[in-house]
């Protein structure tokens, strides 16, 4: 593991005015994961713009913890079937170019 790419949960705390309490109900509900490093809790930096995400969600737009779960799931959810349905394209142009 590359100690380069983690940030340290207590910088991005104070950075973003949060509570470390939040941070930890975030990796609970597995929405961001935090990665302990020699007793100290660390994130992915890949993680930070879904954090801003949440914060976002969170402060600016009211929505609870449990709404922004949901519309993770649903991102990853569209994501998915956007990139099933680019392989089911790919495919068809297969058959109409013969």
């Amino acid at each position: 593991m590359n100690r380069n790419h983690l940030i340290l949960t207590e910088t991005l705390c104070t950075h973003y005015n949060l509570e470390i309490s939040f941070v930890d109900t975030l990796n609970k509900m597995g929405l961001i994961k935090i990665e302990i490093v020699e007793e100290k809790q660390f994130i992915h930096q890949d993680q930070i713009s879904d954090l801003e995400k949440i914060i976002r969600l969170h402060h600016e737009l009211n929505v609870n913890l449990e709404g922004i779960d949901v519309v993770f799931n649903l991102l990853e959810k569209e994501r998915a079937l956007r990139n099933e349905l680019n392989t089911l394209k790919n495919r068809l142009r297969l058959y109409e170019n013969d």
